[in-house]
């Protein structure tokens, strides 16, 4: 009887083949980053360079390394670019390099390479 009540309110079949099939730019980018991690972290991205191209805007670490964050942006960036990446309570304020690109629209997977260690950022359990 259970048993039936639970197939009632489980998906259909293919509901999650369909989504698996749907990756994200950010996913594939980690790829090549194996030791990368799945997070969700809001944070503030600030270009940085001349007071005429420093631009911000608010995105979400999707991935990250001991070394390295990978989110997307729709921001101009460009490979080698300095970026302020501090999220909300200012735990981690850290410059990082762009260290690669994969575009995809309107949207853009970045990883970002920090400029000095960052220690404890990331913890494995």
């Amino acid at each position: 009887m259970l048993l039936v009540k639970l197939e009632s309110i489980v998906s259909k079949p293919g509901t999650v083949t369909v989504f698996a099939q749907r990756q994200s730019c950010t996913s594939k980018l980690a790829k090549f980053f194996p030791s990368a991690t799945p997070m969700r972290i809001p944070v503030r991205l600030t270009r940085l360079g001349t007071e005429r191209s420093t631009v911000s805007e608010n995105t979400i670490l999707e991935f990250g390394t001991a070394c390295e964050v990978l989110f997307t942006s729709s921001l101009p960036l460009e490979f080698a670019d300095r970026l302020r990446v501090r999220n909300f309570d200012g735990t981690l304020d850290v410059e990082a390099r762009v260290v690669a690109l994969e575009y995809n629209g309107a949207q853009t997977a970045v990883a970002a390479r920090f400029a000095k260690e960052v220690a404890n950022w990331i913890v494995k359990l």
